[in-house]
């Protein structure tokens, strides 16, 4: 197993875009969340892999905003270390749940939130079709609705 370590952006340094970008869709929707969370950088010593940002919603919530891993390294369980490490920020800032939310149509990525012990807590609907310009489709079907997925943190 490679060593990784986790570091949380400056926020005087460079938003890591083009790895945010795969996990949403244009700039100016990471923009609407970005300035107002931490993000958080995994490498594996050489590069930066992956990204997570997080944002403050309440004294009690804290959500998931973006989670991208770069290709190379999909399907080697580094999503669940962003998951783990996720918990363990929320459970250090005395939160009570993680929220996350995903799109109707991401099919593995809600199998894979209820994998790391997320349960689905409700939809926005019209999320998909209200935020952003122009159709977006995923495995075939057009994006609209965000699915919400939470995960209880334990006293």
């Amino acid at each position: 197993m490679e060593n990784f370590s986790f570091s949380l952006l400056n926020p005087d340094s460079e938003i890591p875009y083009h790895l945010l970008l795969l996990a949403d869709e244009t700039k100016e929707a990471i923009d609407q969340y970005i300035f107002k969370s931490d993000i958080y950088l995994l490498h594996n010593g050489i590069e930066n892999i992956a990204v997570m940002a997080l944002c403050k919603i309440s004294e009690t919530e804290l959500e998931i905003k973006n989670v991208a891993v770069t290709e190379s390294y999909r399907s080697k369980g580094i999503g669940s270390i962003l998951m783990n490490k996720a918990k363990e920020i929320a459970k250090k800032g005395h939160y009570k749940t993680l929220t996350v939310g995903t799109s109707d149509t991401g099919f593995q990525q809600i199998r894979f939130y209820k994998k790391n012990g997320f349960i689905k807590t409700g939809i926005r609907k019209d999320f998909f079709t209200e935020n952003y310009p122009l159709p977006i489709y995923e495995n075939g079907l057009q994006m609209r609705d965000m699915v919400l997925l939470t995960h209880h943190l334990a006293e």
